[in-house]
């Protein structure tokens, strides 16, 4: 009776995977539900470490010297395996460290190397990657050796320092204290794209969407061979130019990163890529999680194949040196093919002198390449000053390629407080968001001040919560430390309600010069005290928060993390046409909030009448912060009728008239299930006690978020 049984646990979707054994989900049947999928991400039940395991803890333990002599070896120790070009990895754990943490994009902050998700798909499957599984398979048994005391994060980008360093190149320094992930990041926006290299993110004159960073699907940054494939070194350009710019990096950074890693190594593309096979997602379970199987020739060494394109850029792979440039200006390019047939650019008469030695074979002299990105850096003026000034100075490249490189690989690790190691370099650089050092002061008698200030209870909450609600927890920028509330760009924000900064401010900076204490925490400590005002309780503070300078202050940088939209204050600029509720899901996960969280802040919130247009003020008293959102919400003497494209007018049953108004924010808690299911258990008259409390440990957290020293 059971000859048909199939498995109960739903593996996939029949309409993504076409499986016997699979079964339909809830995201097929309704796709256009609210998921709130992104706020359980790393659920504690998929990490294998104790409860209190700390790895920055552990990390202090390691014997630093003694790993990176350890990779230093390993550069040149060469596997049959997987042999290395010209006897040494170095180049390919560069790749391998830059495609870590080049998936960093300013818009959200998502991406980046801190977290070790290039071991999880779909970055560990991305054609751009192909083959760095074999690097991290390399580096296993060094991860074996030192265990705890190293995650995979570090290891992933400290393999690439030392790959440099082993070649002759400097760095600027390391930090390590980056804790594992256990699992996919899911629900992370990486395109809409359903095939490998897909190119549906463009809007406009190449418009691309936001919060993207690579031009096509699969890949970190730009298609080597041109826009689609097109080789165009002046197309190309545009798109290096909007994509470097995501990653946080101007023209000269762009620059000296582009010719300092194609100072090394070489690329792969022996052969018709019709040879390799799936990637390691989607192997068969016997490949134990190896990727894009290779049938042409032995499959390795001469015969790799990765991007398509053939050869190196240098006639020294594996040594640093000015050799990119030397070759770049010193020879007419014309565009060829490889055996792969990719686009790529050969030199014009190449002397042999200026050609590589053979990967496998240093008796053997080949010709080197040029990639359309690289040739960008030619033809499109500012690049092509930028290059020369370089060739001209190789002093400079050095310096500035470090400091990138650096950028690049710590731009997710938040301030320079959360550094660690040996090698954390002294210099304090603007793009860390320095801010000096917290005061002391009488607490006590600064809340006595506040009190007796005359602002609202609502303008202290919505200062402080506007201050706070800045920080992001994907690259670990903004919050309330630093009152950069006060500074450009976030002062001039229409989402924290400038006018009403214009009054709140002075006043909160009079009585912070009065105690002592810095604005930053004064503006916490204000909204503190309104929280006590309105709940009856004790709201813990704790002060050290310091107040940056405008000349601390990367303006064009701050401006991404200015909000869309604020579902917490029903704010919403006019010009955005996404759902505010969706947006409220994104902002929550990069608040660190849970779900319940989420939902009680919003109904706190509502019940104190905070809320743009009074939209889910349900409640005519807003003095008291209370659980009257949730309640009302649940009344079935009242039926919604949408009035524009995000607002409802809620009508009596009874009398017909409008009584209410709500955003399509407020109304998703009770028409999600999963969010009215948290609503029906603060709405019952047994957890009103509760509900504050959950509130006021929220609101803690959120003012708490950038305190990295606490």
């Amino acid at each position: 009776m059971f000859d048909d049984q199939k498995c109960p646990i739903i593996h996939g979707s029949i309409v993504s995977n076409n499986s016997k054994n699979s079964g339909i989900t809830n995201k097929d049947w309704w796709p256009n539900q609210l998921n709130l999928g992104i706020l359980h991400q790393h659920d504690k039940r998929s990490n294998p470490m104790d409860e209190d395991f700390d790895y920055r803890k552990e990390f202090q333990k390691l014997d630093y010297d003694a790993l990176k002599k350890d990779l230093e070896a390993l550069m040149t120790d060469s596997q049959e395996w997987w042999p290395a070009d010209y006897g040494h990895y170095g180049p390919f754990f560069i790749r391998m460290t830059w495609h870590a943490a080049g998936t960093y994009r300013v818009g959200d902050g998502r991406g980046g190397g801190g977290t070790g998700a290039q071991r999880f798909a779909p970055l560990n499957s991305w054609p751009d990657n192909g083959n760095l599984d074999k690097a991290r398979r390399l580096l296993w048994p060094i991860k074996q050796k030192y265990g705890n005391k190293i995650s995979w994060a570090d290891l992933l980008i400290l393999a690439g320092n030392v790959g440099i360093e082993s070649m002759g190149g400097t760095t600027f320094g390391f930090s390590g204290g980056r804790p594992d992930i256990w699992a996919p990041e899911e629900d992370i926006n990486w395109g809409i794209e359903s095939d490998w290299l897909g190119n549906d993110r463009y809007t406009g004159e190449r418009r691309l969407d936001n919060p993207l960073g690579a031009v096509q699907m699969g890949l970190i940054y730009v298609n080597p061979e041109g826009p689609d494939g097109n080789p165009d070194p002046l197309a190309s350009a545009r798109d290096i130019r909007e994509t470097f710019g995501r990653m946080a990096m101007n023209d000269r950074e762009t620059v000296a990163l582009v010719a300092g890693g194609h100072t090394f190594g070489k690329a792969h593309g022996a052969g018709d890529t019709a040879n390799v096979g799936n990637e390691p997602e989607g192997s068969p379970i016997e490949n134990l999680g190896f990727g894009w199987h290779n049938n042409l020739g032995s499959g390795v060494g001469k015969d790799a194949i990765t991007s398509g394109i053939e050869g190196a850029w240098t006639a020294n792979p594996t040594q640093w040196d000015n050799g990119y440039f030397d070759l770049l200006f010193k020879y007419e390019w014309e565009l060829s093919k490889s055996p792969a047939g990719a686009h790529q650019w050969h030199p014009v008469n190449q002397e042999t002198d200026d050609m590589a030695p053979d990967a496998h074979d240093p008796n053997v002299k080949v010709g080197t390449m040029m990639t359309t990105a690289d040739m960008a850096l030619l033809h499109d003026p500012e690049y092509n000053a930028i290059s020369k000034d370089f060739h001209q100075n190789p002093d400079k490249l050095a310096d500035e390629f470090a400091r990138a490189w650096f950028k690049l690989l710590h731009r997710d690790m938040g301030p320079k407080t959360r550094y660690m190691g040996p090698e954390v370099p002294e210099e304090e650089l603007i793009w860390q968001d320095p801010i000096p050092q917290g005061k002391s002061f009488d607490v006590d008698s600064a809340k006595s001040r506040i009190l007796k200030s005359g602002l609202t209870n609502k303008e202290m909450i919505e200062t402080a919560w506007c201050s706070a609600f800045s920080f992001r927890e994907s690259d670990l920028r903004g919050g309330a430390n630093g009152a950069r509330i006060a500074l450009e760009p976030q002062i001039s924000w229409d989402s924290n309600k400038p006018d009403q900064l214009a009054k709140v401010l002075p006043i909160l900076t009079e009585i912070a010069a009065e105690s002592g204490a810095s604005l930053a925490d004064i503006i916490v400590l204000a909204g503190n005290v309104a929280i006590e005002n309105v709940s009856g309780m004790t709201v813990p503070f704790t002060p050290g928060r310091g107040d940056a300078t405008q000349e601390q202050t990367d303006v064009d940088s701050f401006a991404y993390l200015e909000p869309i939209a604020d579902g917490f204050l029903n704010y919403k600029r006019d010009d955005v046409d996404i759902k505010p509720e969706e947006i409220l899901l994104d902002k929550s996960h990069l608040l660190g909030l849970t779900a319940p969280e989420m939902t009680v802040l919003v109904s706190g919130f509502r019940s104190l009448g905070i809320s743009t247009d009074n939209q889910g003020v349900f409640e005519v008293d807003t003095t008291k912060l209370n659980n009257s959102f949730c309640t009302h919400l649940m009344d079935m003497n009242i039926r919604w009728e949408k009035n524009g494209d995000f607002s409802y007018n809620g009508i009596d049953k009874s009398t017909g008239k409008e009584i209410r108004k709500a955003s399509s924010v407020d109304l998703s808690f009770g028409s999600n299930s999963q969010l009215r299911a948290i609503i029906e258990v603060y709405a019952s008259n047994d957890n009103e006690d509760k509900f504050k409390a959950d509130f006021i440990s929220a609101w803690n957290k959120v003012m708490n978020n950038d305190r990295f020293d606490v």
